[in-house]
């Protein structure tokens, strides 16, 4: 590396979150190598793509060799992330150790389980109870005890559910917006006059690189920028109002199959449906206080979302 080069940053993990941080970490000026275990995809100005397993020791080192920052995006199947979740981070969290990178983690709600409609805070408890809950609580308390010991530099960014241009598999994704814009039926999951928090995919990459650009976050939990939740319901108006027609929506009061949600998803998910029978508020105002930032507002959202979905629709 040259004296005028900047400081190399890693994606680890290719989906919607990891690519459009990509995205966002060129669009400030980082030089960027995304990682995945084929290397492959699109070509995105300024990325270089990289093949390598982070799941195993030495795919982990090869992908942040020479990294300032890394960024772990990496997702699994759901029917596998109690297996696999451990083993990426215990390879991840060596692999920064070992070059000096620091560690910005993409992260979920799960930690704090039911909430019983508790506005959910960085300073809220992790009482998670399901499986999923309890494996992601068990990793983010290595990951930060990983700092406190000084083994590594490590940051959590907390996300509620994503939703956004390129946003497939989420629960205001695939099953929705393609049934919106055709005229199909549109699952309303649980009781969709609920407040849930959803998280702008873009304002997820942006609030990564943001703590990657600010070592002094380190050390601690962050939620992401995330707009006011309003109800489901609301949400469902705001699509109907921008297809130009109503909504079939269908209620799917528990969980069962539905859009590319299969079976096999399903049955795992049962266990965090809760998550559409209770409130799911998240408050992200620290962090806009901390770093000058806000979030983007719903409505702009579900007007980026609708139209990208209807140009998605005209490619398949």
């Amino acid at each position: 590396m040259t004296a005028t080069a900047r400081p190399l940053h890693v994606v680890l993990g290719s989906g919607p979150a990891g690519t459009a941080l990509a995205r966002e970490l060129v669009r400030r000026g980082h030089p960027v190598r995304l990682v995945d275990r084929k290397g492959e995809g699109p070509a995105l100005d300024g990325v270089e793509r990289f093949a390598a397993d982070v799941a195993t020791a030495e795919g982990a080192r090869a992908a942040v060799s020479g990294a300032a920052v890394a960024y772990h995006c990496v997702n699994v199947g759901y029917h596998l992330q109690v297996e696999v979740m451990p083993r990426i981070q215990e390879a991840v969290l060596a692999a920064v150790e070992a070059v000096g990178a620091r560690l910005v983690v993409l992260d979920t709600l799960y930690p704090y389980g039911e909430t019983k409609g508790a506005v959910m805070t960085e300073d809220s408890p992790w009482q998670a109870t399901t499986r999923k809950g309890r494996m992601r609580a068990d990793l983010d308390e290595k990951y930060l005890a990983a700092h406190r010991e000084g083994r590594a530099r490590v940051v959590l960014g907390r996300s509620a559910d994503f939703v956004g241009p390129g946003v497939l598999n989420s629960t205001l994704g695939g099953a929705v917006f393609p049934a919106a814009l055709t005229g199909g039926e549109v699952p309303g999951l649980g009781d969709i006059d609920l407040p849930h928090s959803y998280t702008n995919i873009e304002d997820v990459a942006a609030g990564l690189a943001i703590l990657g650009e600010h070592p002094e976050g380190d050390g601690r939990v962050w939620h992401l920028p995330t707009a006011p939740a309003v109800s489901t319901r609301e949400i469902l108006a705001m699509i109907e109002k921008r297809v130009g027609g109503p909504l079939h929506v269908v209620p799917v009061p528990q969980a069962r199959p539905f859009g590319p949600f299969d079976e096999e998803f399903m049955a795992e998910y049962a266990e965090m449906f809760y998550q559409h029978t209770e409130p799911q508020i998240m408050d992200s105002s620290a962090f806009e206080r901390a770093f000058g930032t806000a979030a983007t507002p719903l409505a702009e959202t579900i007007d980026a979302t609708v139209a990208w979905y209807a140009e998605w629709l005209g490619r398949h």
